[in-house]
């Protein structure tokens, strides 16, 4: 199962290797599978602040909108139907990538974010044609599909392709690319509101068009992981593809890795009844624990309605869209940080430094909406107060961009042995998006009712994900995933799961392998 090396704390054996242009290459190319989840995310928010789009839609929220002049600006936007729109998405995403991991394992991962690619093409087509609601919510439900399965087998896909020491910065590419999905959408609401004719919100929705093409084509010439390869049989093309993406001829060692990881993972005939074995308790409960609180931090609160938000806040609606511009130029720039930091100062250290700001700026925008609006809702607010709170959110964004954000998907990537990998991932997804949807249906009417304390909300459970993240999740960075089990060994309440048996027999056969490498 694993390589040749016992694991430190400080991180695993490195293999012989070396970052190729064509292993940059396909991992860019792969990481825009990022691109169809953010910008939908960022155009959704768009679009249900445009006058046009609720008038034709959602016509009772058109009536309350302009009616809101002296009454609660916490629930002007309230309406169950309106976050069906937005929510809906992400239940369909929820049970696509439950099917995604049956896919994903006997036809690999590029074939995944293939159909999850054609299908959100086809979902945007449909949006941007819709005469109904229903038309809409239909098209959204296909957009959901498609998420659900670039989403299950990208993050799979880069961790697999990258060598240890580079994972988690190959891997945040498709954070990185959710935000530049996110700052596009947001770019392209803010030029379509202006267009004259109230069509604007067709050019928006349709435009999604885009990046599902992008990835659609880009997944017909990436090249399958030696991992997915090994696992359904293809040896002899393994092992060439490894020397490609390693760029070196001494593969020996990571190939033995690979192939007992893989004669495992073929003993495996029920994943479902493997993943909740005593001895993968540590990883099943990441893939459960970290998306959903990665939910619960507050930021789609922020992605999906910023400029509702904003417009709530007292900003115009032109306003309200180039402040949300500002959050997406954020949250790029932020994850870049993270991108050239997380394999020097580890996932734990960003986690934690990011749930820290996180608090800190929930707590401030919470005092400040309850000292200018109160309970009551009705208040006037002045520009600089209203840019007060929108740096405090900025500060929030940034804190999610370069911790929870990219972590949330590149911890549960890496984690799992190869037999329940996709299995893994797909329960990473739909824990995801089931907290997505909750949160999405669920927000203009917590912000109605629990008004400025929502904040507060959110900042209790980043209190809670940062407690325990120092207390139960082990330093990941520069180990070699198939040898992970060893970091879950030394862990001090893990490790109580995880026989002594399991440990021993991982680092027999990495011994074994390692022999074998050198002998080659």
């Amino acid at each position: 199962m694993a390589g040749g090396a016992m694991v430190n704390p400080a991180g695993g054996k490195d293999y012989p290797g070396r970052l190729t242009p064509f292993v940059f290459f396909t991992c860019v190319v792969a990481a825009t599978g990022g691109l169809i989840f953010g910008y939908d995310i960022g155009i959704s928010g768009g679009v249900t602040s445009m006058d046009p789009f609720l008038k034709k839609f959602f016509p009772e929220v058109y009536r309350k909108k302009q009616m809101a002049q002296g009454t609660s600006q916490y629930c002007k936007f309230d309406n169950q139907l309106l976050q069906t729109f937005t929510s809906s998405l992400y239940l369909a995403a929820l049970v696509s990538s439950l099917f995604a991991a049956t896919i994903t394992r006997a036809f690999g991962r590029k074939w995944s974010m293939f159909g999850g690619g054609l299908t959100f093409l086809i979902g945007a087509a449909l949006n941007g044609a819709a005469q109904n609601v229903v038309m809409l919510i239909v098209g959204r439900i296909l957009l959901g599909i498609g998420i659900g399965f670039a989403n299950q087998s990208v993050p799979l896909y880069l961790s697999e392709m990258a060598p240890a020491r580079l994972r988690g910065m190959l891997n945040i590419g498709f954070q990185l690319m959710i935000t530049i999905g996110i700052l596009v959408a947001e770019l392209i609401n803010y030029g379509t509101a202006k267009i004259k004719g109230g069509y604007g919100w067709r050019v928006s929705l349709a435009l999604a068009a885009v990046p599902a093409s992008v990835v659609t084509l880009g997944s017909l010439f990436l090249p399958d992981t030696p991992n997915s390869l090994v696992e359904r049989g293809h040896s002899e093309a393994a092992r060439r593809m490894l020397r490609r993406i390693r760029g070196t001829e001494d593969i020996g060692e990571e190939y033995a890795d690979l192939v007992a990881a893989s004669e495992e993972a073929r003993a495996v005939t029920h994943p479902w009844r493997s993943v909740l074995r005593r001895r993968h308790r540590a990883q099943l409960t990441m893939a459960i624990a970290i998306p959903f609180f990665q939910q619960l931090t507050g930021i789609n609160v922020i992605n999906f309605y910023a400029p509702v938000l904003f417009e709530t806040l007292g900003f115009r609606s032109d306003a309200s869209l180039m402040s949300a511009i500002v959050t997406g130029l954020v949250l790029v720039f932020a994850t870049f940080v993270s991108v050239f930091t997380v394999d020097r100062l580890g996932r734990r250290k960003l986690f934690l430094q990011g749930g820290a700001q996180m608090i800190l700026c929930q707590v401030v925008v919470g005092t400040l909406l309850a000292a200018k609006f109160g309970t009551s809702g009705v208040a006037e607010i002045s520009k600089g107060y209203a840019a007060a709170v929108a740096v405090f959110i900025c500060a929030f964004v940034a804190g999610f961009a370069w911790s929870w954000g990219p972590l949330g998907w590149l911890v549960p990537s890496e984690i799992f042995p190869l037999e329940i990998r996709p299995l893994g991932q797909s329960i990473n997804t739909s824990v995801q998006m089931l907290f997505t949807f909750v949160i999405a249906q669920a927000f203009l009417t917590m912000l109605c009712h629990l008004k400025f304390g929502l904040f507060y909300f959110f900042a209790g459970w980043v209190v809670i994900m940062t407690v325990f993240v120092a207390l139960f999740l082990p330093e990941t960075k520069n180990v070699p995933i198939e040898e992970m089990v060893l970091v879950w060994q030394s862990h001090w309440f893990w490790g109580k799961f995880i026989a002594d048996e399991e440990a021993h027999r991982v680092q027999m056969v990495a011994a074994n392998n390692g022999a074998k490498a050198a002998d080659a």
